[in-house]
């Protein structure tokens, strides 16, 4: 039997009515879901201030950040000097950056001005399974194939050394750069190409002369940004890089980085509640305001040399 017109008007405002508070009600949820983020943020800062300022209840602020010796499992008299784990998380972020931007601008360049769409459907697959790679892989790929490789070419070149994990992060964040770079690359507007064109540059001057200065924003921030994760990187230091906090910028000899010095204390090295255990908070917390001023300069880059047009 059909509904009486009257029956189908009143489904009709039910429904409207339904939606109506859907509509309602959503802004208010998504204001949740926001908020919830920013929540989880300040929770991770007060953790991390809470246990730091516990930290230098035992240890000289002075002596953190202006120590170049970094021994806290010493018994007798251990050192908290934070500048060994500073300059091992640098180089090996310094060596990454020198693998990862040549290569990752040139297949930035090369998959926003000269690929095909067919040459694009096999390598970008490609670069995002490299992303896509565990680090520890990476970690392993670094010990058992980078290093006995750099071996053959470095006499007297330790297991554990700066060098391999380096490379190795480098690779990593290979993606990343030639992912972003590639987007501001092809932002840039056709006509800028065909103008330049027109007045003879080849399709090389116009990829370098023309392409990546109207990009060079994006392109700034993408590396950036994959600095910043190359500072944070984890495993794959904590794995080939070994644990030495050595002040030293020889890429052959073996480091600690920040974020090693926590994975090795938080593997059970120290009790709970000792100065060795909240001094993995105080390195946390540097390895926090660096990653957050990155973050700050990439923003800062972007909106400074946008180019809108």
């Amino acid at each position: 039997m059909q509904p009486s017109m009257k029956e189908m008007i009143k489904k009709k405002k039910e429904s409207r009515s339904l939606y109506s508070r859907i509509e309602k009600i959503m802004p208010t949820l998504f204001l949740l879901i926001a908020s919830l983020s920013i929540l989880v943020t300040i929770g991770i800062i007060v953790t991390l201030l809470t246990e730091t300022i516990l930290f230098f209840g035992d240890v000289s602020f002075i002596e953190f950040i202006t120590g170049t010796e970094w021994y806290p499992f010493f018994k007798n008299d251990p050192s908290f000097g934070i500048w060994p784990l500073i300059s091992g998380t640098f180089l090996i972020a310094f060596i990454a950056m020198a693998v990862a931007i040549p290569i990752g601008l040139s297949a930035a360049i090369y998959l926003s001005e000269y690929a095909s769409e067919k040459s694009k459907k096999i390598i970008q697959p490609i670069l995002e399974v490299l992303a896509g790679i565990p680090t520890i892989v990476y970690g392993l790929f670094a010990l058992t194939f980078v290093t006995p490789l750099l071996q053959s070419f470095i006499g007297g070149l330790p297991i554990f050394n700066a060098l391999s994990p380096g490379i190795v992060v480098g690779i990593m964040i290979i993606p990343q750069i030639t992912s972003l770079s590639q987007d501001a690359m092809s932002a840039v507007p056709q006509a800028m190409r065909d103008g330049a064109f027109a007045l003879g540059a080849t399709k090389l001057e116009v990829a370098i002369k023309v392409v990546v200065p109207a990009a060079f924003s994006g392109i700034i921030s993408s590396l950036v940004l994959a600095m910043s994760r190359a500072i944070g990187e984890t495993m794959i230091v904590a794995t080939a890089a070994g644990s030495t906090p050595n002040m030293s910028f020889n890429p052959t000899e073996s480091i600690q980085t920040m974020t090693s010095y926590i994975v090795q204390v938080s593997m059970g090295d120290a009790t709970y509640g000792s100065t060795i255990y909240y001094s993995i908070y105080a390195v946390g917390m540097t390895l926090f305001i660096f990653t957050f001023g990155m973050n700050i300069l990439a923003d800062y880059v972007s909106r400074r040399y946008r180019e809108v047009y």
